[in-house]
C-alpha cells in the first residue's frame, strides 16, 4: 500500500491513485435467516492491550445499542490460523456472515460472496478510495471491501547504525550487507538485519526483495513467474550475503514478522522492512528510529509494496442480507475506521477517514507511508487463485533462503500454475 506527497487530504490521495470503483448486484435471498451477525476477523495486535478483539467488541456493543433486536457474535483469530479456520468453517457449512482477513478472491471463485453492491449502501461505497475499490473487483464486479491499507519502508535504528559506524542508511543490497556486517562486527545489535520469512507474512517480505531485483510474482500479463531467474537470484543473494554470514535470524523460514517487529521495538535489530504499525511500537520501546525507501539491488525501490486487507460478506451466512448491510455500513463509519487505523498506525481506506488522519498532527509520522502509497505495487489479490498461492508461499516460500532456491521456487511455481488452472475451470 504508497512516492508522491499526499498533503492536501483525501481528494489528493484519490487523484493520485486515480481509479474508480464498480460493482454488480446479486440478490442472494434471506429467507429463514436471522438478525445475529457472525463476524470473524484477524488479530493485528501483538499484546493483550492492542488485541483486535477490543475494537470488534466495541463495534458490536455500539451496533447492538443502536439497533434493537440485532446481535453480533465476534470471533478474532490470529493471522497464522485464520485461513485454515475459515476453510474449516466453509467446509462444515458454518460460514461467517462477515469476514475480515487478508484476501477474498478465492471465495469469489467458489461463489461464496455477496457482491459489494448487495451489502454496502451507495453512500458508504462511494467513500472507499477508488484504487482499493478497484482491487476488490473480479472480472469487473466488486466482492472485496477494503479494510485497511499500508505501505512498506526500511526502518533503521539510528543508535545501532551510529555505534556500528554506518554513516547513512543503505540504498542498495550491497550497502545492506555492508551495514549488517559492521553491526555484527561491533556487536551493536543482536540481529543486524531482521528477515522474517515465516508463515505470518512470508509473501510480503519475499515480494519486497524480489521487486528489488526486477522480479515479483507475476509478469505484466498476470502470468505467475515465481521461479523466474531474477527471483532465484534474489534468494541466492539473501543466502550468501545475509543468512550464511549470520547477519540475520538463523532460520528466517521459521521467523515471523511479529518477532522481527518486537525485536526492533526492543532495540535488538539494526535494519528491517516494516509497515506503519512499527512506528508506535518503536516509540513505545523508546527506539530512536528512522525510515527510508527499501533498498533494491542497484538502488532504492521506486515502487514499494502496498497492502490492503479485506472484508467480505458470505451469501450462505446465517444473518439476513439487510442485517449484514446494516452492520457493514455501521462499521465503515469514519469514527470506526479511524479508531481501528489508529490502533496500529495503519492507513484507512475511505476518503473521509484518510482526510481526518492526514489533517491530524499526531499522525505526522505516517507521512512517509502516505507518500509511498500512490505508486505502490500490490499482490495479485483479485486473481481467484492468489489466496491459494499466497498460502503456499507462507508455508514453504521462506525455505528458499535456506535451501536450494530453484527447487523451492520451482515447487511453488507448479502449485501456482495448478491453482491458476483450477480457478480458470
Amino acid at each position: 500500500m504508497r512516492n508522491r506527497v499526499i498533503a492536501t487530504g483525501a481528494a489528493t490521495l484519490v487523484m493520485a491513485l486515480g481509479l474508480s470503483a464498480c460493482g454488480g448486484g446479486d440478490d442472494g435471498g434471506s429467507e429463514g435467516k436471522g438478525k445475529t451477525i457472525k463476524v470473524v476477523a484477524a488479530d493485528y495486535g501483538d499484546k493483550a492491550s492492542n488485541a483486535s478483539k477490543i475494537f470488534w467488541d466495541k463495534v458490536a456493543k455500539d451496533f447492538e445499542a443502536a439497533n434493537s433486536g440485532y446481535k453480533v457474535d465476534v470471533q478474532v483469530i490470529n493471522w497464522n490460523d485464520i485461513d485454515k479456520t475459515v476453510k474449516n468453517m466453509i467446509a462444515t457449512g458454518n460460514e461467517p456472515d462477515v469476514l475480515q482477513t487478508g484476501g477474498y478472491a478465492d471465495k469469489v471463485a467458489d461463489d461464496l460472496l455477496y457482491k459489494v453492491d448487495d451489502v454496502l449502501s451507495p453512500a458508504t461505497k462511494a467513500k472507499i478510495v477508488p484504487a482499493f475499490a478497484k482491487a476488490g473487483e473480479v472480472k469487473g464486479a466488486a466482492y472485496g471491501i477494503p479494510w485497511v491499507s499500508s505501505s512498506r519502508v526500511l526502518f533503521y535504528n539510528k543508535k545501532v547504525l551510529a555505534a556500528a559506524g554506518v554513516a547513512k542508511p543503505p540504498t542498495t543490497w550491497a550497502e545492506v550487507a555492508d551495514a549488517a556486517k559492521k553491526i555484527k562486527d561491533k556487536k551493536a545489535a543482536d540481529t543486524p538485519y531482521a528477515l522474517p520469512l515465516g508463515a505470518e507474512e512470508a509473501q510480503g517480505e519475499t515480494m519486497m526483495w524480489e521487486m528489488g531485483n526486477g522480479g515479483g510474482y507475476t509478469d505484466a500479463a498476470g502470468k505467475y513467474t515465481i521461479n523466474s531467474p531474477k527471483n532465484i537470484e534474489t534468494f541466492k543473494w539473501l543466502q550468501d550475503n545475509l543468512v550464511k554470514p549470520g547477519l540475520t535470524y538463523p532460520n528466517p523460514a521459521t521467523t515471523d514478522r511479529k518477532t522481527a517487529f518486537a525485536d526492533f521495538a526492543a532495540g535488538k535489530v539494526g535494519l528491517m522492512n516494516g509497515h506503519p504499525s512499527v512506528v508506535q511500537m518503536a516509540l513505545d520501546g523508546k527506539v530512536d528510529y528512522g525510515v527510508t525507501a527499501i533498498p533494491g539491488k542497484d538502488g532504492p525501490l521506486a515502487n514499494t509494496l502496498g497492502v490492503a486487507d479485506w472484508a467480505m460478506a458470505f451469501k450462505d451466512g446465517k444473518a439476513e442480507k439487510d442485517a449484514v448491510k446494516k452492520f457493514l455500513d455501521f462499521t465503515y463509519t469514519k469514527k470506526n475506521l479511524v479508531s481501528f487505523a489508529e490502533m496500529y498506525n495503519f492507513m484507512p481506506v475511505t476518503t473521509d477517514a484518510v482526510a481526518e488522519m492526514q489533517a491530524n498532527p499526531k499522525h505526522a509520522a505516517l507521512k512517509p507511508f502516505f507518500e509511498a502509497l500512490p505508486s505502490a505495487k500490490f499482490y495479485p489479490v483479485n486473481d481467484t487463485a492468489w489466496d491459494v498461492i499466497s498460502a503456499e508461499i507462507k508455508k514453504t516460500g521462506g525455505k528458499a533462503a535456506g535451501e536450494d532456491p530453484k527447487a523451492v521456487l520451482d515447487d511453488l511455481q507448479k502449485k501456482a500454475e495448478d491453482a491458476a488452472a483450477a480457478a480458470a475451470k
